[in-house]
């Protein structure tokens, strides 16, 4: 599961950014002080480092350092470099399970955008360019985190003109196709807003499967593909059936296409492991040899017990510097939440920031004893968590360029309840956000009064931290499913995601205004719990609306989740006014009056959502969901747009890739140097060039 950025505070959080737990996955809050980025980051990172690049419609990227990187050994670099490789050479990947029409789509605009000889100063060719920089950003035609399709700003006429001026070789028609026809062919694909709408479709009492464009199924309703996988067995410890497939009906038998070498995309996949054959040998120990060589048979087979026998391995590498993930992993892009993603990120340890995530893991089994939840859904003997603080080298398929900062894997609940789960921050992620956070203004803008400012910009970036330490640590490590009751795929369905991003920020809710976080030594007062629930509050009832346009409702998962938690605990504290709406010189702001009956409404939600999702009690988690976690206030969000817009900040961010390039003595790599990049446009286009396998159709 990956925890996303929650988009809330721009000084002091990391504004636009939650993600994604990786229970994709996968996906954050964080609320940070730029005044902390200077105190505790000056010795590793370089303050004169330019964290912006380009923006474009509402797009801000960025980019990344990796501090640590040259002081790796020979052989770590060269680990690193091979994981690199396999990273982004199942790039391609992402493209087609968004769209069937992915991969053409994306070869279109790299045609026209690397070939077109007219004029590149027009306002009709920024125009174009924009489109193609969010078709890159999005890996496809559908908005990243809203979902729905977007069209180019030019005209349909013009974007012809574009591409009758491109090299029409490079074009990706079919043979003997003229460039007119091509044209014709894609129009639809392009233009038409009714032509495949949106990436994934929630909406209750629909074929959620049938409308949505995502390309895990094909020619099945969502009744044939329920009935299809309810033919296996998924309690005790059984895989999750479909995660690696794609499902489609053929000569009218349904079947699985598996995602392996053999078979649905093998161009790419033989990429992959030919470069994990390569770090195998570079491997830094045994259990990580094994955790590799095991990804690479699951590859090969496509068998999904592999991958449960490779994730138990991957768990259990603990010793390892530089750490991998890489694989078809979170589901929050299926509509049922079955069929994954693919992603990598590689990584290597942050040894400082790991201290206090760690310290948190370590009372894992205290959180778990003292949590509201009942008796029966706790968990009497919480297996190992692995949580560290990672700095990225390279990111991947769904977590590229849009990212999580927080992450926990694996997503079967017996692996995790048996052997244990890594629980990650991504602290290079977390540094640059937050320098370009420090610059926005919406703080100032949004919160209450010159107490909540002040106790923000002081406490903010712990406060978030911690959020999402405990979010992946001890919230989806808590809890367990009671005996008999099946995987939340098939109990909760299209709700599982939302729930379960739920559950786990609830945990770490109700405990960030404990007293227990003062006695670990990571956290000085409960000015900080105060600190986040300010924060979270106003996310979750207002300003977490800039994402959204004006009359849409709320389709994201993380975003299901933190609407559904805070307006849940606004409307069960009317009585006490525990929360409220409050105007101040004709704006609305979020006051919470009393912070310990706050507290005490997430410990009963929380303990509802758990029993929930112990009991497999689908028709409540629906009632929670579309109660509090979808309806939009229209009122409220039309001046919440107007008063964001202001500011001219840009709601979304992702970043720009380190480039990893070998230092090579014949066939051998003697050194391993990193560069940054300065232009996400050039990076796409370099990408073209390199990682390009799979063909138009898979």
């Amino acid at each position: 599961m990956k925890y996303n950025v929650k988009g809330f505070l721009g000084a002091i959080a990391l504004f636009g950014m939650i993600l994604a737990c990786n229970n994709n996955g996968t996906n954050a809050p964080a609320n940070n002080d730029s005044t902390r980025v200077s105190d505790t980051t000056a010795a590793t990172y370089d303050t004169t480092f330019k964290v912006e690049a380009e923006a474009f419609a509402d797009l801000q990227v960025l980019r990344y350092q990796v501090p640590g990187f040259n002081q790796l050994s020979l052989q770590q670099k060269q680990l690193a470099y091979y994981l690199y490789e396999a990273a982004l050479s199942g790039r391609d990947i992402i493209y087609d399970q968004k769209s069937k029409y992915g991969i053409m789509l994306r070869k279109t605009v790299e045609a026209a955008y690397g070939t077109y000889n007219g004029d590149k100063n027009s306002d009709d060719w920024k125009k174009f360019k924009e489109y193609c920089g969010r078709v890159w950003f999005s890996n496809g035609n559908h908005h990243h985190y809203g979902n729905e399709k977007f069209i180019p700003e030019c005209s349909f006429e013009y974007f012809s003109s574009v591409i009758n001026g491109s090299d029409s070789t490079q074009l990706p028609k079919e043979s003997g196709e003229s460039v007119q026809a091509f044209l014709n062919r894609i129009k639809p694909i392009v233009y038409d807003l009714k032509f495949e709408p949106k990436l994934v479709d929630q909406s209750p009492n629909i074929d959620n499967i049938k409308a949505s464009s995502v390309n895990f199924y094909e020619g099945v309703t969502q009744k044939e593909v329920e009935a299809f996988y309810s033919k296996f067995n998924t309690t005790g410890n059984a895989p999750s059936w479909g995660l690696n497939s794609k499902l489609m009906k053929e000569n009218g038998q349904i079947t699985e296409k598996v995602w392996k070498v053999g078979g649905m995309y093998s161009p790419a996949i033989e990429k992959v492991v030919g470069w994990l054959q390569k770090a195998i040998i570079v491997a830094e120990n045994d259990q990580q040899k094994k955790a590799l060589q095991l990804l690479i048979e699951y590859y090969q087979t496509g068998d999904i017990k592999k991958f449960d026998e490779y994730s138990i391995a991957w768990v259990n590498d603990v010793n390892s510097r530089l750490d991998v993930v890489n694989g078809f992993i979170e589901v929050y892009n299926d509509p049922i939440g079955k069929k994954a993603t693919f992603e990598s990120v590689v990584s290597m340890k942050d040894m400082e920031a790991t201290k206090r995530i760690k310290a948190i893991a370590d009372q894992a089994q205290w959180f778990e004893d003292n949590s509201p939840l009942m008796p029966e859904h706790k968990k009497k003997n919480v297996k190992g968590i692995t949580a560290k603080a990672i700095t990225v080298i390279v990111e991947s398929g769904d977590l590229a360029p849009n990212t999580a900062i927080g992450i926990n894997l694996p997503n079967n609940e017996w692996i995790r309840k048996d052997h244990g789960s890594k629980s990650v921050s991504l602290s290079n992620i977390i540094y640059s956000y937050n320098v370009a956070g420090a610059k926005s203004g919406v703080v100032d803008e949004f919160a209450l009064n010159d107490t909540i400012v002040q106790r923000l910009k002081k406490w903010g970036a712990l406060a978030a931290d911690l959020h999402t330490d405990m979010h992946e640590c001890i919230g989806h490590a808590s809890g367990q499913i009671n005996p008999g009751v099946e995987t939340t795929d098939k109990t909760l369905k299209n709700y599982a995601s939302a729930l379960e991003e739920g559950r786990a920020d609830l945990v770490a809710l109700y405990y960030i205004m404990d007293q227990k976080l003062i006695d670990i030594g990571v956290m000085p007062s409960l000015e900080v719990g105060k600190t986040e629930y300010d924060s979270y509050l106003m996310n979750g009832l207002m300003t977490q609306l800039t994402r959204l346009k004006q009359g849409a409702q709320v389709e994201e998962a993380h975003m299901r989740n933190r609407q559904m938690i805070a307006r849940w605990v606004y409307e069960k504290g009317k009585k006490d006014n525990v929360v409220e709406f409050v105007k101040k010189d004709g704006k609305t702001y979020v006051r919470i009056n009393d912070y310990n009956k706050l507290r005490d409404l997430f410990g009963q939600l929380l303990r509802e959502i758990q029993r929930i999702k112990s009991e497999g009690d689908f028709n409540a988690g629906k009632n929670l969901i579309e109660t509090y976690g979808v309806k939009v206030d229209q009122a409220l969000h039309k001046e919440i747009l107007e008063r964001y817009k202001k500011l001219n900040v840009k709601p979304y961010k992702g970043f720009i890739q380190p480039r990893l390039v070998p230092v090579m003595d014949g066939d051998k790599i003697t050194d391993v140097k990193i560069e940054y990049p300065t232009s996400f446009f050039e990076q796409m286009m370099e990408y073209a060039k390199k990682y390009s396998f799979l063909p138009l159709k898979n």
